[in-house]
């Protein structure tokens, strides 16, 4: 119940907190400040204190953390200790870059297929994966226990494919689709409209202008 209440932006500041350990530990640091930290991610280090008191106390007071078993600690509370096998719905441009990401995996998230409707698409290669025909999304789901599902098809489709990947045991949702999906109370659905991210950055940057 405790994890409800943590903020997102919480939640968004450990991943960033995760990649800049990953750089330390590469770099044979063994030892790290909240200062340090905070420095190295742009946040003040009251925040990054702040952020990890949520999940109880690391460090040693005039020592400061041991990098390694915090970044063993950040990476267990972003439950990325774990494989999540994933399964994206859509082989156009997006879909097909996503499929190829190798980020993905360096962060434990493994793509298992890629499923879409165009004739054009289905058997062509995409890295390690083959584009399949959306019959085989609710097997292919059952077969590789896929919880995380990315949707990259047009908005007129969307809700058909999420429908879909929900009614097969998928437990989360990527909709990168300009539709408002609905999806049950117990499935976690996150939207990324990458137009209104540009949105976002024009109001700031008109903004920013208007006070000059």
């Amino acid at each position: 119940m405790k994890a409800l209440k943590i903020p997102e932006a919480t939640v968004t500041r450990l991943s960033v907190y995760s990649r800049h350990l990953a750089q330390l530990i590469k770099d044979g640091i063994l030892t790290v400040s909240s200062g340090e930290i905070a420095m190295g991610v742009g946040v003040s280090s009251a925040q990054v204190r702040k952020d990890l008191a949520y999940f109880g106390e690391f460090g040693t007071r005039g020592v400061g953390y041991n990098v390694q078993d915090l970044y063993s600690h950040i990476m267990r509370i972003l439950g990325l200790n774990r494989t999540w096998n994933v399964v994206i719905v859509g082989a156009g441009k997006l879909g097909s870059a996503l499929a190829v990401y190798k980020g993905f995996e360096d962060r434990g998230f493994n793509v298992v297929g890629i499923m879409d409707i165009s004739a054009d698409r289905i058997g062509q290669p995409l890295g390690d994966l083959v584009v399949e025909p959306m019959e085989n999304l609710e097997q292919r789901i059952h077969e590789k226990n896929v919880e995380i599902g990315i949707v990259t098809v047009p908005a007129a489709a969307a809700q058909e494919v999420a429908d879909i990947m929900v009614r097969a045991g998928v437990r989360s949702l990527l909709n990168f689709s300009p539709r408002v999906l609905k999806v049950p109370d117990n499935v976690i659905l996150r939207n990324v409209d990458l137009s209104v991210n540009l949105e976002v950055l024009s109001f700031n940057l008109s903004f920013f202008d208007r006070r000059q």
